[in-house]
């Protein structure tokens, strides 16, 4: 098997790249490697790497041939740098996205794996939020990641590739960013504490959030590859449907938090309902955020 990976040096995708090299597939991987979250990049020695905008259809086009599935993971993939550059989202993450599904189309990949996000929910639904729920993007980020999962829908309609779209609830786990102001809250934590600093808490600390590890992550691509079924061009959760406050999530690593600024354009709630991926892939959550932070405490 012959597979490409989108965005496959940054946090999720490496995972998934590691994955599919154990499980005997040839790897292309396309990253530009522009994102300014992570401290360094990852490769796999066993993995072709190419260093190419995803966006760039000239470029990237001749990389598809004989790929037997696609998970794109590439994006502008966190929302305090998409307030402030709306274009640098809607380039990769829309444009970025149609290109890969053109690219795939044309030649005649299996499967395309889309990785979305769970703020697509916004502030209007109830958790837990499910996959019928209308959209309520409250950003550039979630308005562009909404879009990519509108236009997988239309190819799998209009042009028949088949696409499975994921919408990730707070991933956390090895290797995930922990560089600058807006990382992800568990990286950052970590990263704080490690320094010795005071835990940095967006007000007002009790927004809570559905925590879910990489490695769920990478198993639901890895079914989504796999199992057949008759719900592509659908979404999917990726999500524990458990959740923690923020506060709650400090209390575990350390005593000493601050309140910063509070921040534009985020979700109060994430919890997932998680019930289709379950019945559909066969997929479970097999890790929880309380024994990753025990265990990271201990390194």
């Amino acid at each position: 098997m012959k597979s490409l990976v989108t965005g496959g040096a940054g946090f999720i995708g490496s995972h998934i790249v590691d994955k599919l090299i154990t499980l005997g597939h040839e790897v292309i991987v396309i990253d530009n490697e522009s994102s300014g979250v992570h401290e360094h990049f990852y490769h796999n020695s066993n993995a072709l790497y190419y260093k190419y905008d995803i966006a760039d259809y000239g470029l990237t086009k001749d990389l598809y041939r004989n790929v037997d599935y696609v998970f794109h993971c590439a994006a502008e993939s966190r929302i305090q740098p998409t307030i402030l550059n709306p274009l640098g989202a809607v380039r990769t993450n829309v444009v970025g996205t149609t290109t890969v599904l053109q690219c795939s189309r044309e030649n005649n990949v299996k499967k395309v794996m889309y990785s979305s996000t769970s703020s697509a929910y916004g502030l209007a639904n109830k958790p837990p939020l499910n996959e019928t729920m209308p959209d309520d993007c409250l950003n550039p980020y979630s308005v562009s990641k909404v879009s990519g999962e509108k236009i997988c829908a239309m190819y799998t309609k209009l042009f028949g590739v088949k696409t499975v779209t994921f919408r990730y609830f707070n991933v956390y786990g090895p290797r995930e960013p922990i560089k600058g102001p807006y990382a992800p809250v568990v990286g950052l934590f970590l990263r704080q504490f490690r320094a010795s600093e005071v835990l940095t808490v967006v007000p007002d600390g009790t927004q809570r959030r559905d925590f879910t590890h990489v490695d769920d992550v990478v198993n639901a691509n890895i079914l989504a590859m796999t199992v057949e079924h008759n719900h592509y061009g659908e979404i999917f959760n990726v999500g524990t449907g458990t959740n923690h406050s923020v506060l709650e999530l400090a209390a575990m690593i350390s005593d000493q938090t601050t309140m910063i600024e509070p921040r534009l354009g985020e979700a109060y709630i994430t919890l997932a309902d998680n019930t289709k991926i379950k019945k559909v892939l066969g997929w479970a959550p097999t890790k929880n955020i309380e024994e990753y932070v025990k265990r990271e405490l201990l390194k």
